[in-house]
C-alpha cells in the first residue's frame, strides 16, 4: 500500500559551484533562454537539501568540486532539470496558461482534505522545513504543469479503472496484524551521547567517556520514570505531555501519535512491548530501545486481512491519475528535448565533457 498512500506531486517528479564564478553568468542556452550559474546555485543547494545528503547538513556541508563524485552527479541531474523546467515553461507560455488565485485555493483545498486538516499540512510543511512562500511557489508550479498535461490529454479515470488495479494489485491491500499507538521518547542513544561528549570533551580517555555515557543514560532514564508517573497520575493528559515532553518532535507535534504499523516496522523492544498490549493502555513500565526510554500508549488494534476496495478508491484513483500525468508530460518532454536548441555555454556543464573527464583517470590507468 506505499505505493499508493505517497502523494506524488508533478512538481517534485520534475523540479524536485566555483565561488569565484560570476552568478549572472550563463552556463547553458535552451532555445532563446539563458540558464544562468545563479538558477544552477540554487536549483542545486534544493536538491541536495531534499536528498539523504540532509542529515549530513545539506548544501551548507556540501563540497562543491569537480573532485567530488556525488557533486558530479547531482550537478548532470540539476542541469538536466533546469533544462527540462525551461522547455516546460516556454510551452506553459506559448499554450497562454496561466494560474489564479481561484486555482491556488481549490488546489490547497484538495490537499487540506486528503492530510485531513490545515493544522495537519501545517505540521508536516513544518517537519519538513518548507516555507508558506515555498510551498504557495510549488503550488503553482504543481497548477501550471496539471493544465499543461490537461491541454494536451483529458485524463478521467473511473471507478473501473480503479477497481481493475484493486483486482491485480490485491498483494498491495492486504496487512498482517498492526496496532495504533502513541509514544513519549526520551532520547538515549548511545552512539550520539559518545559523539555529544567528545565534542565538548575530545581529550576523554576511553573509561571516563563510558562513565559519562553512563550517567547520561541514568539522567535520562531518571526523566523518564518522572514523566511515566506524570502520566499515570493523568492518562488523559498523554497527548499533551507527548507535545510538551517528547523528544520525538515529529510524532510529539501529533500527541505522540505512531498511526497504524505492523511488528517488523518498528525496533524489536518496541514492537514486542506495543503488540503485548490491550487498547486503550499505557506501558506499566518504561520500554528500553536503542533509541531511548519509550513511554508507549495502543488505542487500537487491526487484525490481518485486506482493505476494502471502498476504503482505498480514492486513493487509487489519485495514484493512477497522478501516474497517467506524469506519462503524459514524459511524452510531452522527450519531444521537447529532441527539438529543443541546447547550447552549453559552460562545458563543465555538459554532461558528454562530464563522461568525458570521469572516464579519464581509468584510460590513463589502462595505458600505464
Amino acid at each position: 500500500m506505499k505505493k499508493i498512500l505517497v502523494c506524488l506531486a508533478l512538481s517534485s517528479v520534475l523540479l524536485s559551484g566555483c565561488n569565484l564564478i560570476n552568478k549572472s553568468e550563463g552556463i547553458v542556452k535552451v532555445n532563446d533562454t539563458i540558464i544562468t550559474q545563479q538558477d544552477f546555485d540554487k536549483a542545486f543547494d534544493k536538491s541536495v537539501d531534499k536528498s539523504f545528503l540532509k542529515s549530513f547538513g545539506g548544501s551548507k556541508n556540501f563540497l562543491k568540486d569537480e573532485k567530488n563524485p556525488i557533486y558530479n552527479i547531482f550537478k548532470d541531474k540539476v542541469t538536466n532539470e533546469l533544462i527540462v523546467k525551461t522547455l516546460l515553461d516556454e510551452e506553459i507560455a506559448k499554450r497562454k496558461i496561466t494560474v489564479s488565485q481561484d486555482d491556488v485555493q481549490a488546489e490547497l483545498k484538495s490537499i487540506i482534505d486528503k492530510v485531513g486538516s490545515k493544522e495537519e499540512l501545517n505540521k508536516i510543511l513544518k517537519q519538513r522545513e518548507i516555507t508558506n512562500q515555498q510551498f504557495t511557489e510549488d503550488l503553482k508550479t504543481q497548477i501550471r504543469i496539471k493544465k499543461l498535461v490537461n491541454s494536451i490529454e483529458k485524463i478521467n479515470i473511473t471507478d473501473k479503472d480503479a477497481e481493475k488495479y484493486y483486482n491485480t494489485h490485491k498483494n498491495e491491500f492486504t496487512h498482517g496484524e498492526q496496532v495504533r499507538a502513541s509514544h513519549i521518547l526520551i532520547s538515549a542513544n548511545t552512539i550520539e551521547l559518545i559523539q555529544q561528549i567528545k565534542e565538548k570533551n575530545p581529550n576523554l580517555n576511553p573509561t571516563d567517556l563510558n562513565t559519562k555515557v553512563d550517567e547520561k543514560i541514568a539522567e535520562q532514564k531518571a526523566k523518564a520514570e518522572s514523566i511515566l508517573a506524570e502520566v499515570k497520575q493523568n492518562p488523559d493528559n498523554f497527548e499533551k505531555i507527548a507535545q510538551k515532553k517528547s523528544d520525538d518532535k515529529a510524532s510529539g507535534e501529533r500527541g505522540g501519535e505512531l498511526g497504524f504499523f505492523p511488528k517488523e516496522a518498528m525496533v524489536p523492544e518496541f514492537a514486542n512491548a506495543a503488540f503485548s498490549m490491550k487498547p486503550n493502555t499505557i506501558s506499566e513500565t518504561l520500554v528500553k530501545s536503542p533509541y531511548g526510554f519509550h513511554i508507549i500508549k495502543v488505542t487500537d488494534r487491526m487484525e490481518a486481512g485486506t482493505t476494502p476496495f471502498v476504503k482505498v478508491k480514492d486513493e487509487i484513483k489519485f495514484y493512477l491519475e497522478t501516474q497517467k500525468q506524469i506519462e503524459v508530460l514524459k511524452n510531452l518532454t522527450d519531444g521537447l528535448m529532441k527539438s529543443a536548441k541546447i547550447e552549453y555555454l559552460n562545458e563543465n556543464f555538459n554532461p558528454k565533457n562530464n563522461l568525458k573527464i570521469k572516464t579519464e583517470p581509468v584510460k590513463e590507468q589502462t595505458k600505464k
